[in-house]
């Protein structure tokens, strides 16, 4: 009888051994002029060249704050622009990013920080009804308002709270500021940071069965693999157009979309800052996004929209199912009436990167949402 507790998939495109950051600064050299991001709900549009830039420049202006590299940095916000700058001036600062779910309470945001030992957050100021920065004062009633490091005794940890958005209110340390003192302190801030592709990059949280979430700590090595070889199986290619409704503080928009997107030069599309059936439609129309991630609950939502007629999709070929078995009605649907004939569906946990078995581009139907997928 064979043993199968070994299982191998195809060969193909060979392994990156470079960090996430150094892989950036590769693709912005031979496709600096290509659309990297588009926020569509922020009418964000940047090139690689740009999205380069800001990341080099956030990344300095960390490292002007005295964080060192294996520093903690947890950002908290949803699906917006500078997420992914945030998420790329970590790596190259050769900071761990520490994701955190936008929908945490004030004890679930406390565990987290905590147990992540972050040396600094950064955070939106507010979210749908929960007030992000009244959150973490109750957390740190010592959060000076000056710019001056925190001293606390519940996070004896963190020193910064950098704001993303820009407040009416004076004292808040803000994105801007930061990547104001990392323009000023210039590229050579980070000539003595040695990054390799085997460091740790990023902690997630994941709930498994019971108690508290759990951090799992990954490497640059991990992350980019998972999302070069996510998007071989998903066939992005050069200059594709993803859009990714999905939470970026999630594997799923974090790797399986944003790293994707970059080991293949493609384009990563934001419609919105949660999910909204309406302007994933909207976005995929206007943007003429080539693919589209999301869960079986989504893809249901968009398909039993009102408006659903009322938008070309035809610039659709493929994309991610994941999260949850798909009813074989709704695939099909997505298949024909969204124009996704190349649709796969991943599997795999946080621990993993995420994804550890995809389906082929070429499955049967069945195979695609049967539980045993074809050999």
């Amino acid at each position: 009888m064979p043993d199968l507790s070994y299982v191998h998939g195809p060969t193909g495109r060979p392994l990156v051994g470079q960090s996430i950051g150094a892989f950036l600064d590769e693709i912005a050299a031979a496709h600096g002029d290509r659309d990297a991001l588009v926020s569509f709900g922020q009418k964000v549009r940047w090139t690689y060249a740009q999205l380069k830039g800001h990341a080099d420049q956030l990344a300095a202006g960390l490292l002007e704050l005295r964080l060192v590299p294996g520093d903690r940095l947890g950002i908290w916000s949803p699906n917006r622009a500078e997420w992914a700058v945030v998420q790329f001036a970590a790596a190259k600062a050769g900071l761990i990013l520490v994701n955190i779910n936008p929908a945490y309470r004030v004890f679930e945001l406390e565990h987290v920080l905590r147990t992540a030992a972050c040396k600094a957050l950064v955070t939106a100021a507010h979210f749908k009804s929960s007030r992000y920065l009244d959150m973490i004062a109750s957390l740190v009633p010592e959060w000076p308002r000056d710019g001056v490091p925190i001293s606390s005794e519940r996070l004896p940890d963190l020193r910064h709270v950098i704001v993303l958005d820009q407040l009416e209110e004076d004292g808040y340390l803000t994105y801007r500021d930061l990547l104001a003192r990392g323009e000023r302190a210039g590229p050579h801030a980070m000539t003595a940071i040695a990054v390799q592709c085997d460091d740790p990059c990023n902690i997630q949280f994941t709930s498994g069965t019971t108690g508290l979430p759990k951090g799992v700590t990954l490497s640059h090595h991990n992350l980019l693999n998972n999302g070069l070889q996510v998007g071989e199986a998903t066939g992005i290619c050069f200059a594709d157009r993803v859009c990714l409704p999905v939470p970026l503080y999630h594997c799923f928009g974090m790797v399986m979309g944003n790293l994707a997107c970059l080991t293949h030069a493609a384009t990563m599309v934001y419609p919105s800052e949660a999910f909204d059936a309406l302007e994933v439609l909207r976005a995929i129309e206007e943007e003429r996004c080539t693919h589209l991630y999301g869960v079986p609950t989504m893809f249901i939502s968009i398909l039993g929209h009102e408006q659903f007629r009322a938008f070309d999709l035809g610039s659709l070929r493929g994309g991610i199912m994941a999260g949850a078995p798909c009813p074989v009605e709704v695939m099909k649907a997505v298949m024909v009436d969204m124009n996704m004939r190349e649709v796969t569906i991943a599997y795999g946990m946080t621990e993993t990167s995420p994804v550890s078995f995809q389906t082929r581009l070429t499955d049967p139907l069945a195979a695609r949402v049967g539980r045993r997928w074809a050999a």
